[in-house]
């Protein structure tokens, strides 16, 4: 199973990150992929049977035992809220209604966050348009591991812990790297969501809320499907900072394994980016890329080349706005 890591720094880049330069190139190269940015009309009715989906689950879960709730959060939960997940994180792009309408977006990214019984769709999106604009930049970009997570989960065993908390690390790490002041939507988001969890427990009982946020945090952690918060910047090939996944768990994500065509174009829906990927193929086809997040997983744990420092980190070179 490895061991002991062999990276001892992160791998520092001299030049910007790739994918402007890459949009500016194929949208010369192909304009008609312009046609494809905006909302998908299809998305908002999807997110809503995902929520519908995973409120039936938290009603059922009411009379279960506790091993069975907590298999069934894994099983099952961990999939329809993996979904509302990624869901929340297209919602923060305005892929619900549009850069026209950014509240409408925003409301319904608090609306979609709800089954997950965690508040979270706000600052996300706060935070993740920092990693979209200053992509590896130390202190800046959320989505980086600190020092301390490389220094402390240095071997194959210490990484099992790693990807088990992920969750943790991805809700604590921006708030201790860059506070940012809680916005008045922030607040609002807490207060929704304290007031459904509220709810749940009051009609449904505790088992049902304490579904949801299993659902949650072992979705998020060392689940299948969670692989794709480390394939998609963790540093697999020397030097590459962003991968594609190319196989059956985009059917269940919204495509968010497209990872390289999402950055490049972070307006374009997930439903639409296979597409881009099609008509900008030569731009595509030969970067490196995954099939498999379980293989991700378990390469990130035991391959000693592979750990949190595994991650390309450059100078600021942007004004923060």
């Amino acid at each position: 199973m490895g061991g002991q890591i062999t990276r001892c720094d992160f791998e520092w880049s001299y030049t910007a990150e790739p994918h402007a330069t890459r949009r500016k190139e194929i949208l010369a190269k192909y304009p008609e992929i312009k046609k494809l940015m905006g909302s998908d009309p299809i998305f908002k009715y999807q997110i809503l049977l995902l929520m519908s989906l995973q409120l039936s689950l938290a009603y059922i879960m009411r009379d279960l035992s506790w091993t069975n709730l907590f298999i069934a959060s894994y099983c099952l939960g961990a999939v329809a809220t993996h979904g509302l997940i990624v869901g929340v994180h297209d919602i923060s792009h305005n892929i619900a209604f549009g850069n026209g309408r950014p509240l409408l977006n925003r409301l319904f990214g608090i609306l979609a966050n709800l089954p997950t019984a965690i508040p979270s769709s706000i600052a996300f999106k706060k935070y993740h348009i920092l990693h979209h604009r200053y992509m590896g930049v130390e202190e800046i970009d959320p989505d980086l591991p600190t020092k301390f997570e490389a220094w402390i989960f240095c071997n194959s065993i210490a990484k099992v812990m790693w990807v088990i908390l992920q969750p943790f690390f991805y809700a604590i790490r921006p708030m201790v790297v860059n506070p940012l002041t809680p916005s008045g939507l922030e607040i609002l988001n807490i207060v929704v969501q304290l007031a459904f969890d509220y709810l749940v427990v009051r009609f449904w009982g505790l088992k049902s809320l304490v579904f949801m946020a299993a659902s949650t945090v072992l979705g998020t952690g060392l689940h299948p499907l969670a692989g794709h918060f480390i394939a998609e910047h963790y540093m697999f090939a020397e030097g590459c900072e962003t991968y594609s996944y190319y196989g059956p768990g985009n059917w269940l994500t919204f495509n968010v394994g497209y990872h390289n065509e999402h950055h490049d174009f972070p307006s374009i829906p997930g439903s639409k980016l296979p597409l881009v990927k099609k008509i900008a193929a030569e731009y595509y086809d030969n970067l490196p890329y995954h099939t498999s997040w379980t293989k991700v997983i378990w390469d990130f744990i035991t391959d000693p080349r592979i750990g949190p420092y595994a991650r390309v980190k450059r100078a600021q070179t942007r004004k923060i706005k």
